[in-house]
């Protein structure tokens, strides 16, 4: 991939780039990075990839400080890179919210819409208080903490008949998403969780999104289960549900060819159809 550090709005993002043609942009999840993303490297061979560091995330700046704000920036980086056609936003959990404000916001910049792993509605109270304690333990004690309290909800649970090649994958990725936890910075993380407790209900404002639409959720998802995005395939106009198996909470990561060949065979309808 190619390597950018662009001006946007008030601040410096790093995005990644690969590929040509219809531009595809892959908005990564909490707490990690674009390099969530690799395992989407092959899509570059059929649309144009544009996976950003997400604000304060990975090599970008400043911290967070609303989820309508990290859409406000994907549309900067779009104008910043010349993208004048509409693109496919994808966003999985954090991105995912991200990606229904980038469709609220720039209506006029979306081709299609692909939300993974994510959900419409606001947080709980119970939800904020959660995520305040837990800046406040990140403030205290550090990044490794978090990574301790998140991976093993990320990730489907190995199953005790599981082979020796499943066990292998799991240890891969419990490290690679520590390795990416732990090198956000603290007030990033504590930025986010403030951003994502104070994001509005979208599920009104999705009602009116006419973009073609892919919803995809783990079958073993624990953070938002199936049952959130089978809520948003009924509200979502023009909406289309892919439940995938033996998946957690990052089905791009834990499912990547399920992934990639559903998001091709989706778009070669959706764009070309």
């Amino acid at each position: 991939m190619h390597t950018h550090h662009l001006a946007v709005r008030d601040t410096r993002l790093t995005i990644h780039s690969s590929g040509s043609g219809l531009p595809v942009v892959l908005l990564h999840a909490f707490p990690l990075d674009h390099g969530m993303w690799e395992r989407q490297a092959p899509l570059a061979e059929s649309v144009r990839l544009i996976v950003p560091d997400l604000r304060g995330f990975g090599g970008s700046g400043s911290v967070p400080d609303s989820i309508a704000g990290f859409a406000d920036d994907v549309a900067a980086v779009l104008d910043a890179l010349h993208v004048e056609r509409p693109a496919v936003i994808c966003g999985i959990s954090m991105g995912g919210y991200v990606a229904q404000h980038v469709a609220a916001r720039h209506a006029d910049r979306v081709a299609a819409l692909v939300l993974v792993d994510t959900r419409l509605e606001a947080d709980t109270p119970e939800a904020r208080t959660n995520r305040v304690e837990l800046a406040g333990k990140v403030g205290r004690l550090g990044q490794s903490i978090l990574a301790d309290a998140m991976i093993p909800r990320l990730l489907a649970a190995v199953r005790s008949d599981a082979d020796a090649a499943a066990i292998a994958r799991r240890a891969e990725n419990d490290a690679l998403l520590r390795m990416m936890i732990e090198r956000q910075r603290v007030p990033t993380i504590q930025g986010a969780l403030a951003a994502l407790g104070d994001r509005p209900d979208m599920t009104e404002a999705m009602r009116h999104v006419r973009a073609p639409t892919l919803l995809v959720a783990g079958a073993e998802d624990q953070i938002t289960p199936p049952a959130c995005l089978e809520t948003a395939e009924e509200l979502i106009p023009n909406a289309k549900l892919l439940i995938v198996p033996a998946a957690g909470h990052l089905v791009p990561l834990e499912a990547p060819e399920i992934f990639n060949r559903a998001l091709l065979e989706f778009l070669a309808e959706a764009i070309s159809g």
